[in-house]
């Protein structure tokens, strides 16, 4: 099994790749590219950057996956139908961005009902298709009907988090795609057809989040946009909950929680005293202002993903 594993990643990259240059030069023709918010200076340089470009791995990981899909594989299916729902979601913001030319695309009500809406179809699907348990590192917790409003809670916070962790070229899919590739293995340790399936579209979708990385990365060709990062939340919110392993987001997603929390303390704080915690908010943004170099921030959210995924893998297979 670990041989076909392999040969999913390597397809969803080799797809990533042959689809990232179409895509590149078609939205450069359309126009769709990335208005830049005026206080971040120190991107100035990248306005008229094309975006949308996690349209590439949605489709690569999607195409991949037709080519290995085998016996019991409605969880993983189900990742795929659920990313690209909020891909869609994530595309109508940044075309109204693109059209408009200007930074703000659907307002931030309509986002929340549009996420809202598809969390809470997903959790009504969780609680009668894949369970209402959940495990943290040998540990059965059984959550009952309450898994509805906890699988909700979940979609939100993990696809807005991931939403605000997409601020420097490359950090938003480094960071996934390491995440999706421990959290991948350890539900390959499971054993059965469905959660074997569910691994092999986590690696698939691996491949394809490295084959976009090769003009992700800084100075990025294209950026994932609204398109990708709500894409990616989408995706990674169902292997989670699952695969029952959600309680480790948190621990190997912990780069992502951190930007979630700097934006909540910073807007929570100024509200009460006009004043700011950070120098600005997500926290990338923090270090940017702090002198750091871009691609020095990227490298160590990466590597912390990296230790952190690593040690809950040695945990679950200590068990």
């Amino acid at each position: 099994m670990a041989v076909t594993y392999i040969l999913a990643s390597l397809t969803g990259l080799l797809i990533s790749l042959a689809v990232c240059y179409p895509v590149l030069l078609l939205c450069r023709k359309l126009h769709f590219s990335q208005t830049i918010l005026h206080y971040v200076e120190a991107h100035a340089g990248k306005k008229g950057t094309p975006t949308m470009g996690g349209i590439i791995f949605v489709l690569s990981s999607i195409i991949a996956f037709v080519c290995f899909s085998r016996g019991q594989s409605l969880y993983a299916w189900m990742s795929l139908v659920v990313m690209f729902s909020y891909g869609l979601l994530g595309f109508l913001d940044d075309f109204i961005k693109v059209r408009f030319k200007q930074n703000e695309g659907l307002t931030p009500i309509q986002k929340i009902v549009g996420q809202v809406a598809i969390a809470s179809i997903i959790s009504v699907f969780v609680y009668f298709k894949v369970g209402t348990s959940l495990n943290f590192f040998g540990a059965n917790i059984d959550l009952g009907w309450g898994i509805i409003p906890f699988t909700i809670f979940v979609f939100l916070a993990i696809t807005n988090s991931v939403n605000l962790t997409d601020g420097l070229d490359g950090l938003a899919g480094g960071v996934s795609a390491i995440y999706i590739l421990f959290l991948g293995t350890i539900i390959a340790l499971s054993g059965s057809v469905q959660m074997n399936n569910l691994a092999l579209v986590s690696f698939v979708m691996f491949g394809a989040i490295v084959g976009f990385l090769a003009i992700n990365t800084f100075p990025a060709k294209i950026f994932m946009g609204d398109t990708g990062s709500l894409a990616l939340g989408g995706f990674i919110a169902c292997i989670s909950i699952f695969s029952g392993k959600v309680l480790l987001m948190p621990i190997i997603g912990l780069m992502f929680v951190l930007s979630a929390i700097s934006v909540i303390i910073q807007v929570a704080h100024f509200k009460r005293t006009h004043k700011r915690v950070f120098l600005m908010a997500p926290l990338h943004h923090h270090f940017e202002k702090k002198g750091a170099n871009e691609n020095r921030i990227v490298t160590i959210y990466i590597i912390v993903t990296m230790i952190l995924g690593a040690i809950c893998l040695c945990l679950e297979l200590s068990l």
